[in-house]
């Protein structure tokens, strides 16, 4: 990491621990939001990320049996241009980001199907929303989902809405917006 030294650590912070701060440079995620961080080009084979969304039907929490067997849940999967796995799953209460550790070429979306998941993609990411107040609705497994398909996203509240839209959108059938 140029640009950043190691410091002893502030009051109150365990001793034998540093922290790496930066010699003058703006975080990376402003950096992104200034248009800094563009130039530089993504890793790997230059193929740009696919967002995968897997939707299943254990019910976890009794409120969830409300929904509709075998899409009660959904959950994400990035897969970065040089084709390492990073997995979004909104549980309750927490969200788990997870980094796969897999063998290069390896086909997440096959594996989650013979699991018994059903799961569409590949979507591109999309800009961010643009809003004048936050969202009103609560943070669901959906709204992550949306959330990573960017402004383009259709709308839906439960799973099952979600797969519906984005398989009609698939076909072709759907509002292109």
């Amino acid at each position: 990491m140029s640009g950043a030294t190691a410091v002893p650590p502030a009051a109150g912070r365990r001793p034998g621990r540093f922290s790496l701060v930066s010699a003058g440079r703006a975080r990376l995620a402003h950096r992104r939001a200034s248009g800094a961080a563009a130039a530089a080009p993504p890793a790997g084979e230059g193929a740009p990320q696919q967002v995968w969304i897997a939707f299943g039907g254990r019910a976890d929490q009794p409120w969830l049996r409300l929904l509709h067997p075998g899409f009660r849940h959904c959950f994400a999967a990035l897969r970065e241009a040089d084709g390492s796995w990073i997995v979004l799953d909104p549980l309750s209460g927490r969200l788990v980001v997870t980094r796969l550790d897999l063998p290069p070429g390896f086909d997440l979306p096959r594996a989650w199907r013979r699991a018994g998941f059903a799961v569409l993609g590949p979507f591109a990411p999309g800009p961010a929303r643009p809003r004048l107040l936050p969202p009103l609705a609560p943070f669901t497994c959906v709204a992550l989902c949306r959330a990573l398909l960017g402004a383009g996203a259709p709308f839906a509240l439960t799973p099952r809405g979600l797969f519906r839209r984005l398989r009609r959108r698939i076909a072709g059938l759907g509002k292109k917006s």
